[in-house]
Formats: C-alpha cells, sequence, structure tokens
C-alpha cells in the first residue's frame, strides 16, 4: 500500500523562486483589492506571479473564495459558500481592460451546490472581457461541474479560446489529492469539450507519490482524449496541514515528460519544476490564434 511521506525533502537550488517586481506588483494588487476581487496567484500562492503579471497575463478566480471541495494540495479556503455575486463579470472585465492585458484565465472555486457549478458565471465573465477589451484571449480553467454536460456547454457557447481542467495526478492518488473528483470524468469533460471545437489542455503536479510510469500512463490518457496542451509541474506543500512533498523531481525529469509528451502529439508541453497550468498561457493561446492547434 503506498504511503506518503511525513518528512519534507531538502528543497534543491532549481526551485528558487523570482523575487516580484515591486511596482509592477504592487501596483496590480492594489487593482485587484480595490475591484474586491481575487486572483488565484494569490490565493495558490504561485511562484510565477511577478513573472506573469509583469508578461500581461493574470489569472482570475471568480465565484468567491471559499471552495465546496477539499483537495489536500490546494491553499483555498473550504466551506459552505453563502452568496453568489453577479456583478463578479463586469469587475473582472474591468480589471482586465484596466491593466491592458493580452491573455486572461478565468478560474474558479467549485460551486458544487449551484444548479449549474457555476458554469453562467464564467460565461458572463468571457463575454464581459471580450466587450471590454476585444484584444485579449480568454482561457478557462474550469471544475468538472460534476460532469454536467449542459453546464459544460454553457461555457462553451461564450467562445472562449482555450478550455482547461486539470487531471491534476495519477488515478491511485485521488482518493487523498482530489477526493471528491473522478479521474475518468474529468477525462471525459476534456474530451467532450474537444468534440464540440475548443482548444483543450489540462495539467498535472508530480512529486506528491506518483511513479514516473503513471505519469506516463496519465498523459497518454489525456492525448487519447484529445488534450491539446499540457502543463507538468512540482507540487509544492502550501502549508504544514496539506499533502507533504514525496519528492523533488529532477529538471532533467521534467524534460523528459516534455519529450514523451511531444512524441504523443501534444501541440504544446509546459514542464518544468516551476510550472503551474497558467504558466506562459499567452504564448500558448499565440500559438493557437497562429493555427498551431486547428
Amino acid at each position: 500500500m503506498h504511503e506518503l511521506k511525513t518528512r519534507r525533502p531538502r528543497q534543491p537550488e532549481w526551485l528558487k523562486i523570482k523575487i516580484p517586481n515591486k511596482r509592477t506588483y504592487f501596483n496590480l494588487r492594489s487593482l485587484v483589492e480595490d475591484q474586491n476581487l481575487h486572483t488565484v496567484c494569490q490565493e495558490a500562492k504561485c511562484p510565477n506571479m511577478s513573472e506573469c503579471w509583469t508578461r500581461g497575463t493574470a489569472t482570475f478566480m471568480i465565484l468567491g473564495d471559499v471552495c465546496t471541495r477539499s483537495c489536500g494540495f490546494c491553499a483555498i479556503k473550504t466551506g459552505r459558500p453563502t452568496w453568489l455575486d453577479t456583478d463578479e463579470p463586469r469587475r473582472v472585465a474591468d480589471a482586465v481592460d484596466t491593466m491592458k492585458l493580452n491573455h486572461a484565465v478565468i478560474t474558479s472555486v467549485n460551486r458544487d451546490e449551484l444548479d449549474d457549478g457555476g458554469a453562467g458565471i464564467f460565461a458572463a465573465t468571457i463575454r464581459e472581457i471580450k466587450k471590454r477589451r476585444p484584444q485579449c484571449s480568454v482561457e478557462v480553467l474550469i471544475p468538472d461541474f460534476k460532469g454536467d454536460e449542459v453546464a459544460l456547454r454553457i461555457v462553451v457557447d461564450a467562445h472562449p479560446e482555450i478550455l482547461n481542467h486539470n487531471i491534476e495526478t495519477v488515478p491511485h492518488l485521488y482518493h487523498i489529492v482530489r477526493p471528491q473528483a473522478k479521474y475518468q470524468r474529468s477525462l471525459d469533460v476534456l474530451q467532450k469539450a474537444k468534440e464540440w471545437g475548443m482548444t483543450t489542455k489540462s495539467g498535472l503536479m508530480v512529486g506528491i507519490g506518483e511513479k514516473p510510469e503513471e505519469v506516463e500512463v496519465v498523459l497518454r490518457d489525456l492525448r487519447k482524449h484529445g488534450v491539446d496542451i499540457i502543463t507538468i509541474g512540482q507540487y509544492m506543500q502550501p502549508t504544514t496541514q496539506h499533502l507533504p512533498i514525496d519528492r523533488y523531481v529532477h529538471p532533467k525529469e521534467f524534460e523528459h515528460y516534455k519529450q514523451f509528451g511531444l512524441s504523443l502529439g501534444f501541440s504544446h508541453v509546459e514542464s518544468g519544476p516551476l510550472v503551474r497550468s497558467s504558466y506562459h498561457a499567452d504564448e500558448q493561446v499565440g500559438r493557437k490564434l497562429h493555427g498551431v492547434f486547428d
């Protein structure tokens, strides 16, 4: 039986996090706070926040900051949300326009208590951004909507440039990493979005207890279900209350995953210790707009 380690391994040199550009960081943080918005960059303690914001890319977290699920890796608060902010799409679009973003990523907490899982707010946010700043491409990082195809269709019909849903980990770790999710359901969500004409994307963490051959199986599964883009990054324990790090994956192993993914036919593979779902997302959508994924 698999057991996770209780002692954290020593952090290697290749995991140095860049110090934020103070002026850019604080200006954008003030804007986000003034609009009463949330970014997953802040909530999930992303190591690439400064780099992405400086490049004109940001990831907004809609539907509040309380999640109805309790994933073992995630720093976002778990609980029972008490309300739905229907003005949020407008405020996100205002922030995108003020920040002069070229590419906006929209993600959310899980809102399993809502009939549509929050799909309507996703769609409204996409449309508001395209109305306020037409030159800004939009990527959505969606929950699984409990497999509800009607909810998924609501998001697809708003025409984001990229639809992302993260597989997160290998199947045998789902019970501790994503206890309220299902591996096959996530694959089915991605496949259906692809059937409806979306450019699809997914991501997973490594160093959480998986074996390299298991990662390869997941990559094969994602490709079989039509996924175009894949991101692979090192799992970093947000707090001592979250799942411990099993190991720090060497950059050479990340390079192996990249080459393996490309050999399977993924159009773009972003693989490295500090890679997160939205890392270099602007480059990926640029490739789409130039026909690479057609």
